[in-house]
């Protein structure tokens, strides 16, 4: 075959090929199940977590979402024993990036999964202010998370400052790509992140529907550049900052929020309305 009959068998393939990334992207976004999780930060002793959990269980049965409670790693086990049978993901809210060693008070993910663990939180913002926590060292637990097959849920968000001096995309972008260096395609799109703006999170402040909105699609056009379309339609991206019962219907029914990374509302029986949120 040569000249334009060539020519067009190749754009004949070409089209063929783009169909196909087209179909496998829209599969990727009809397949991106809403993930719901708790953050309970330092809240809740061990017998005061199994209560929790007895009490939001009947809540939270809701088969079309992920419903993940992240505990303080002493209510890990109790938690998960209190959550057997149910459709309750036990995960934690930190882990250290070495396997072991003289690391006193820190978390290795062979601990969390050896008890159970699916999920764990990475950089908080929390975690980056009060422990010093860097853009390299949530890249360094995120590749430790992976390699135990543990699912990052990766905290992004930006400052009030930062917000008022028109910088939030620039700055999110920034803390998404070092948070995926050296993460493949195919780890990435099993991947959470949450963006939580700093200045809503625990405030009663809460980004509005449009600014969260337009931050996630940032997120996934991100994570378009760095993999692929295909990838970044199956990402899971949360929002978080004082999401309640009575803003995660809205927040939820945007194009690209995947559920919300709850904290002070995840401890109360409202949590099973957020959850609930149709």
């Amino acid at each position: 075959v040569q000249g334009p009959q060539r020519r067009g068998l190749r754009q004949r393939m070409i089209n063929k090929e783009s169909i196909k990334i087209i179909q496998k992207t829209e599969d990727y976004i009809m397949a991106r199940k809403k993930i719901i999780a708790g953050n309970w930060k330092m809240n809740m002793t061990p017998s005061e977590a199994v209560e929790l959990v007895n009490t939001l269980k009947p809540l939270v049965v809701n088969d079309e979402v992920d419903v993940v409670f992240c505990v303080p790693a002493i209510d890990i086990i109790p938690a998960m024993e209190a959550a057997k049978g149910t459709n309750i993901n036990i995960g934690a809210e930190n882990m250290y990036f070495e396997e072991k060693g003289a690391y006193t008070g820190e978390i290795s993910p062979a601990m969390l999964v050896d008890a159970g663990v699916k999920y764990v939180i990475i950089g908080h913002s929390e975690r980056r202010e009060y422990f010093a926590e860097t853009d390299e060292t949530v890249n360094k637990k995120v590749l430790k998370a992976f390699e135990h097959e543990l699912t990052p849920i990766i905290c992004c968000g930006e400052t009030l400052t930062q917000r008022e001096q028109g910088v939030t995309i620039d700055f999110v972008r920034q803390q998404i790509k070092i948070a995926f260096l050296n993460v493949t395609a195919e780890q990435a799109a099993t991947a959470v992140i949450a963006y939580e703006p700093i200045w809503a999170i625990g405030t009663g402040k809460v980004a509005t529907t449009e600014q969260a909105q337009e931050v996630c699609k940032a997120i996934r056009d991100c994570i378009a550049e760095i993999y692929d379309d295909a990838t970044a339609a199956a990402i899971r991206i949360q929002y978080g900052g004082s999401v309640s019962a009575s803003n995660a219907s809205e927040l939820f029914a945007q194009a690209d929020i995947d559920g919300g990374l709850v904290g002070g509302a995840s401890l109360k029986p409202d949590f099973g309305k957020i959850v609930n949120y149709k």
